[in-house]
């Protein structure tokens, strides 16, 4: 298998899928291996990537911490998948406010009809105000928009629930206990740069992008939010998965009850001819491999991340599949991301 995977990795990178890559998985029982492959450019002798390199996790954060902070909330009993966000967030202004439920963010079912990307520059109090304020092009529930707006508005109703910000949630109640020491919101503060795998020269931010969040709404809003923004490694994102492989305890220390594990893997978009779990996707081959009963997330940059808790293995891969810039067709990567799954889950 190891051997599959990097040729795998190296075929990618003849074809410019990515300059680097780290494929990672871990197992029920702990047993781990992790992969590096190319480096931080196409320059050959430049940075290599190596098995703990910091990527940019772009939508991934919308899964680690967000929705799971949300699923704690949920155990924790002050959160409900079919409380009212308005009983949250009462700035929510538009038509259908009273109908927007937490069931809704955790499945992005709401239909916002707009990009955050496309507001990215204006100031961050008229995003808010257009996330606030916007008309939904169908009613909450109807039907499936994969959205930044979603995982924002849920990341703020669990900042108000709290009573924290996220990146402080998140370090408190996961990276910290974990020992996820290569995982923040603010990698400059913790880290050089030159830990940081860049992402993209971007002419909208004048240069390269390294170390600061890629995503544009999350950029525009400087601060951190529900939908991107975070910092992690392979060997982190392996910590926080391997959970799920345990049935939510690690290390003697419960995260997530049997329960809640099971209802991430229930279907909650039958209704909108999705397959949605409570705060990440199900089944899907595209990039998850051929088989049932998984459940993932994918992020731009080019990472994903999986989990089987049938067979007990979870898989992690980061890359910086946006550098030097961004493609319009992602074919390349998923076709990277679903044939890794493929030796991994049939290893």
């Amino acid at each position: 298998m190891e051997k599959n995977i990097e040729l795998r990795i190296s075929q990618a990178i003849r074809e410019r899928v990515f300059p680097g890559c780290v494929v990672g998985m871990v197992y029920k029982n702990g047993k781990r291996l992790i992969i590096p492959g190319g480096h931080f450019t196409y320059e050959n002798d430049g940075q290599e990537v190596e098995t703990d390199s910091i990527f940019d996790i772009a939508s991934l954060t919308k899964a680690i911490p967000t929705s799971s902070l949300a699923l704690r909330l949920i155990e924790e009993g002050k959160l409900n998948i079919d409380d009212k966000a308005i009983s949250f967030v009462p700035e929510l202004q538009n038509s259908e406010r009273e109908n927007v439920l937490i069931r809704h963010l955790l499945t992005h079912t709401i239909d916002w009809g707009f990009r955050l990307s496309e507001l990215k520059n204006n100031p961050p109090a008229e995003i808010m105000s257009a996330l606030f304020s916007s008309k939904f092009k169908s009613p909450p529930g109807s039907k499936y928009f994969y959205s930044n707006a979603t995982s924002i508005l849920l990341g703020i109703i669990i900042e108000r629930i709290y009573g924290e910000p996220l990146d402080i949630l998140g370090e408190k109640i996961f990276f910290s206990p974990l020992k996820m020491d290569r995982t923040s919101f603010s990698p400059l503060k913790k880290f050089n740069k030159e830990d940081i795998v860049p992402t993209e020269i971007e002419d909208w931010r004048h240069g390269l992008v390294q170390g600061e969040v890629h995503d544009e709404s999350a950029y525009a809003l400087k601060r951190p939010v529900g939908s991107a923004g975070l910092f992690s490694s392979v060997p982190d994102l392996l910590t926080f998965m391997e959970i799920f492989l345990r049935g939510g305890e690690l290390n003697g220390k419960r995260y997530f009850s049997e329960d809640i594990i099971r209802k991430i893997q229930v279907n909650y978009g039958k209704d909108v001819g999705e397959s949605i779990g409570l705060g990440w996707e199900l089944n899907q081959p595209w990039y998850m491999g051929e088989g049932k009963k998984r459940f993932g997330k994918t992020g731009f940059t080019g990472c994903s991340c999986v989990c089987d808790t049938n067979l007990g293995i979870a898989l992690v891969i980061l890359s910086n599949r946006v550098y030097p810039t961004r493609k319009e067709n992602s074919s390349d990567i998923n076709k990277f991301r679903k044939d890794v799954a493929d030796i991994v889950f049939s290893a």
